[in-house]
């Protein structure tokens, strides 16, 4: 591959991943890229590769592992960065088991009246307006608020909080102070919540988690402060992500919508869907072989980044039927969108449940939702790492004030209540 393209596979995975994936599994599954920073790592495209090295022990999350200078990631202070997308075994397996719990489908499932009552309460604003941005008053205060609500994070943080990720999630590279600020702002904001639960606890995950660090030392102090960071910073990131892009795909394909209003227990068979077909993250956080490895028949040298794309896997023509249709009776459960192995996403029933009624609920209390102005309006993320909408501006009737569309007789999503596979 000529050095002088590398770049420019970066730009466009970042403005147009799916293309862009299509064109390095045919060519070049395993490539080298350079990415914005002006460092190389290693982009694994195709389906079969991508499972294998999520479960490949030599691959490692642990930034100890690479190669002097040859990886610059999120800066983060000690007291954040101790987390379980830096570790592996055995300190992974130690903290994971800790809080797994707490995501268990049975524990999320008693979740669902209070987000039920969340995403009501933001539609109650929202349905007498006409029209409405559903990432700034749906799809991002839904998960921060159910987050939040387990941590036991006073509403009152919020907003800082929703500034604060945004920033690093999807910094502006002319203003680097931004992501700066927001990192000095989230170890504050930790540190004194922690504080404060210290001194008054509480009926949340936060006060569990303290009382496994100081009753019970299961965790060091930097890990029970990553651990919150990354509880609350993933919940919020991925779900808005998923909600919003879930909301537009189905706006895009309204004969899945009709399926759903005939069979409103497809809907978990749908969100299963979504997340293979548009899911919030295109690549997996990046991993460092402890070993020269070979992925696809191209050996990476120890120490090397390696980035798995979640978003290419999902749509290899190798594994999946017509992979780029949206197709709810196409459903697998064999997608990557949430990980696999060891590093499966912690936090995917809670993730499935939350959009699962945030789309319930909005396509049956909007009838007519449509999108505002054209399609090609439609802004994205401009981010290799996230794959979410900076706004989605939306237009609906304003009549249906019970919640229920008559014509579409039993509103969508009355079916069986699952929560995950």
């Amino acid at each position: 591959m000529p050095d002088g393209t590398t770049f420019d596979r970066a730009a466009s995975l970042a403005a147009d991943p799916y293309r862009t994936a299509a064109r390095l599994r045919r060519d070049a599954p395993v490539s080298p890229v350079t990415g914005p920073d002006g460092l190389r790592f290693w982009l694994v495209t195709r389906y079969a590769d991508v499972k294998a090295a999520l479960g490949d022990p030599r691959l490692s999350l642990d930034r100890r592992n690479a190669l002097p200078g040859q990886y610059r990631g999120m800066s983060l202070p000690p007291a954040l960065d101790a987390n379980l997308l830096n570790m592996d075994p055995p300190d992974h397996t130690r903290v994971r088991r800790l809080i797994g719990p707490a995501f268990s489908g049975r524990r999320v499932e008693q979740l669902r009246a209070p987000i039920q009552r969340i995403a009501d309460e933001l539609i109650d604003h929202i349905a007498p307006l006409g029209r409405a941005d559903l990432v700034g008053s749906y799809a991002a205060p839904l998960p921060i608020a159910v987050i939040c609500d387990l941590l036991g994070v006073p509403a009152v943080c919020r907003p800082d909080f929703r500034a604060w990720t945004d920033a690093l999630t999807a910094p502006d590279p002319t203003q680097p102070e931004r992501a700066k600020d927001a990192v000095a702002g989230l170890w504050r904001f930790f540190t004194e919540l922690i504080a404060d639960k210290r001194r008054q606890g509480g009926d949340d995950l936060l006060t569990d988690l303290i009382a496994a660090r100081d009753r019970e030392d299961r965790l060091t102090e930097d890990e029970l402060t990553s651990l919150a960071f990354l509880i609350l910073f993933a919940g919020y990131e991925n779900t808005v992500h998923l909600i919003g892009n879930a909301v537009l795909a189905l706006l895009d394909h309204p004969e899945q919508v009709a399926l759903l209003r005939d069979d409103p227990g497809l809907i978990h068979d749908m969100v299963e869907e979504l997340l293979r077909y548009d899911g919030p993250a295109p690549l997996a956080i990046r991993r460092f072989p402890t070993e020269d490895v070979e992925i696809g028949g191209v050996l990476i040298p120890a120490g090397e980044t390696v980035l798995l794309s979640l978003a290419s896997a999902n749509r290899d023509p190798a594994h999946f039927a017509d992979p780029e249709t949206l197709n709810v009776y196409g459903a697998s459960g064999g997608h990557l969108a949430l990980g696999h192995g060891i590093h499966y996403c912690l936090g995917a029933p809670l993730a499935r449940l939350e959009t699962a009624i945030a789309l319930e609920t909005v396509f049956r209390r909007l009838p007519g939702l449509a999108l505002e102005g054209p399609r090609d309006e439609v802004r994205w993320r401009q981010s290799m790492r996230s794959r979410g909408l900076l706004s989605l501006n939306v237009v609906f009737g304003t009549g249906n004030t019970d919640g229920r569309d008559a014509s579409a007789g039993t509103p969508l999503g009355e079916g069986e209540n699952r929560v995950s596979r």
